[in-house]
């Protein structure tokens, strides 16, 4: 595995591999990397020549200074595992080396950023859009893979797509999960063990909400969600919410969408955790 730290080493190494006929499989992340992150790059690994890699954690994108000063990193760690799935090139660059001048740049993504996770997290949604257009431009793959469990970021990219007319296509991977169901995220490693025994409800709630579908409408559906962590105190729930899987709109009837999805966002302690389910 080759390992750049520098813009231009990056872009030229991949540019010259692109020029002699190899495929660029593209996996961005913020590393503290898990089973989910590598299920992505097997994929990635599977159905291109060289499979590249970014860790950063992006400051631009935390609304939270906290929540960005305590997030899990370790490069050791990290570059042993991507060893150990034949990782070609990882890209791992400072926060100076990515933005050496102030950015400015602002995306409208119009409606797809304002509900959810944008209402949220303020700005997060620009943060992504400077960071992953940058990426792009550094790594310029042909297949950029992404997993299904941050569905609204992914449209986003998708949108980003659209609006920057990157050639690179999207690749939307499954949620990968713990056997308890527990989504995987890099946060999970912040859970307390007693936390972390607790975690696992998210989604037993989510596959009710997929249980009751039928006997329910979308307004009501919500509330039952809701009510579920009624007496689970060490849940703090930011939102429960139907939404098409296209525009990200809320639904009110099951016919108003042809796929709906029910997004969940809860603070567990002080860990920050999202799911989501297909319901339609």
């Amino acid at each position: 595995m080759i390992t750049f730290s520098k813009v231009s080493e990056t872009t030229e190494f991949i540019q010259n591999q692109k020029d002699n006929g190899k495929s660029i499989g593209f996996v961005p992340t913020m590393g503290a990397l898990h089973k989910g992150h590598l299920e992505l790059m097997k994929k990635a690994k599977s159905e291109n020549d060289l499979l590249v890699v970014s860790i950063f954690v992006n400051p631009i994108q935390f609304n939270n200074p906290e929540d960005l000063e305590k997030y899990p990193r370790d490069l050791t760690k990290d570059k042993k595992l991507l060893e150990e799935i034949n990782c070609d090139v990882l890209f791992a660059p400072s926060v100076k080396e990515m933005y050496p001048d102030e950015v400015i740049k602002k995306y409208d993504f119009g409606s797809l950023e304002t509900a959810m996770e944008g209402a949220s997290r303020p700005g997060h949604f620009n943060g992504v859009g400077v960071v992953v257009s940058k990426l792009f431009n550094i790594c310029i793959p042909h297949k950029a893979y992404f997993g299904e469990k941050d569905f609204q970021q992914l449209a986003i990219i998708k949108k980003l797509v659209e609006m920057e007319s990157f050639p690179i296509e999207i690749i939307a991977c499954p949620t990968v999960r713990e056997d308890d169901g527990l989504a995987m995220s890099s946060r999970n490693e912040r859970l307390t063990k007693t936390e972390r025994a607790s975690a696992p409800f998210i989604y037993e709630v989510l596959n009710m909400a997929l249980d009751n579908r039928e006997l329910l409408c979308p307004n009501i559906l919500r509330q039952y969600v809701l009510n579920q962590f009624s007496d689970r105190p060490e849940f703090n729930v930011e939102y429960f919410e139907l939404a098409d899987d296209v525009n990200l709109q809320p639904v009110t009837a099951w016919n108003e969408s042809i796929g709906t999805i029910g997004f969940i966002a809860v603070n567990l302690g002080k860990v920050r955790l999202i799911d989501n389910i297909r319901i339609i």
